[in-house]
């Protein structure tokens, strides 16, 4: 782990110096204004997130360390081949964790914190929620254990995902030619971060994006349909602490609304944007009505495999 902390550093400087050439590029390259205020309050969320490192790995990673313990596999014994093995198993399941990040409400509450910027820039890789560590987001990598990762090795490939998406969120990349369509580039992900209805849940790959091409998610960049960044109903506030928290006001306001037990659960589990009378905003419905048809009828709160497109 002395050694994860040494690259960490050693990512932190290099981050902080390309932010700053960023910033530089804005002013003499782009000839355009940098979003000062969104940076400071996305500093300021990067701070506060810096505290959940003292959160155990038992909450992290529930249920890990028992898989260890009954591990099937020893993945010290096989060298490269455990590292592959790793980075795919890793990949394979940020997929499905980011896509259930946008498709559960439950664990969209923590993830529409990196969507809440309206502008896209290497800082905004760094707006992360405070609470997807206490949420049991991280359970869906606890598996990777039973293999012979140990707990401590599959947060750190997990970090190093993220570390990879730091150079991603750039608006001012171009497409990189052969490559769109095979890594997850800073065109497919302003595709991603796009509120445009067209573009909506889509590319939630980490370094690849063979699991979008194989499950349906993939949508390339647009000449024609520049990104609009942020939410569908865009934040404006920079106050870190309404960033971090603006989901769950309502979130808890529908709760205490609901007239069932299956009412609550269906707000759970469900899309962001699920109604039970059936006047949702969810992704499904928003294209519906753009496409002139009729919405859903009300409806009961779905199963569980329902929350998936």
């Amino acid at each position: 782990m002395n050694n994860l902390a040494s690259v960490s550093r050693v990512l932190a400087v290099l981050s902080l110096g390309a932010t700053l050439l960023e910033v530089l590029a804005y002013k003499f390259v782009f000839k355009r204004d940098y979003g000062w205020r969104s940076a400071l309050a996305t500093l300021a969320v990067i701070v506060g997130r810096s505290f959940t490192r003292l959160i155990p790995l038992a909450i992290t990673l529930p249920g890990a360390a028992w898989l260890y313990e009954h591990r099937i596999f020893n993945a010290s014994e096989h060298g490269v081949a455990s590292w592959v093995v790793l980075f795919f198993g890793i990949e394979f399941l940020y997929y499905w964790y980011h896509r259930l990040g946008h498709r559960v409400r439950w664990f969209w509450l923590s993830h529409a914190v990196h969507h809440s910027t309206n502008e896209i820039n290497l800082v905004a890789a760094g707006r992360l929620a405070w609470t997807s560590q206490i949420t049991g987001a991280y359970a869906i990598f606890s598996p990777l254990a039973l293999l012979g990762f140990t707990p401590e090795t599959i947060l750190a490939g997990y970090a190093l995902n993220l570390s990879y998406q730091f150079w991603i969120h750039a608006d001012w990349a171009p497409k990189l030619g052969f490559l769109e369509g095979i890594l997850n580039t800073p065109s497919s992900h302003r595709v991603h971060h796009a509120a445009n209805l067209d573009y909506l849940d889509a590319n939630y790959g980490g370094v690849i994006v063979l699991f979008d091409r194989l499950f349906g998610t993939y949508i390339p960049e647009r000449d024609d349909l520049p990104c609009r960044y942020g939410l569908v109903h865009p934040l404006t506030t920079n106050n870190p602490f309404k960033i971090v928290f603006h989901q769950f006001g309502p979130f808890f306001r529908d709760v205490m609304s609901a007239r069932s037990p299956r009412e609550v659960w269906g707000y759970i589990i469900s899309p962001p944007g699920w109604r039970p009378d059936g006047n949702s905003e969810t992704t499904e419905d928003m294209r519906r009505r753009a496409a002139g048809a009729k919405p859903a009828e009300a409806a009961p709160a779905p199963v569980y495999e329902a929350a998936l497109p």
